[in-house]
């Protein structure tokens, strides 16, 4: 599944989904994590306070990518740093 996110709060609600999806609780995220469990409601509520390590943490627990977009396709994360 690929969809695109602009801000904050849909970074949340794709974290949310992804979490819901895999029938996890924030609290097995955050086992999985190292992160508490208030981190993890942060995130999923778009608050644009979080770190982007934290944000990159919770995103390989779940599986999921971080990709930046281009006009014509997208680049991986990694190819930029």
């Amino acid at each position: 599944m690929e969809i695109t996110v602009r801000t904050a709060g849909q970074i949340g609600n794709a974290i949310l989904e992804a979490r819901k999806a895999r029938g996890w609780t924030q609290g097995d995220v955050s086992a999985r994590t190292n992160l508490r469990v208030a981190t993890i409601s942060s995130l999923e509520n778009g608050d644009t306070g979080i770190k982007l390590a934290t944000l990159l943490t919770v995103m390989a627990a779940l599986g999921l990518e971080f990709r930046l977009a281009e006009r014509g396709g997208s680049v991986a994360i990694e190819d930029i740093f």
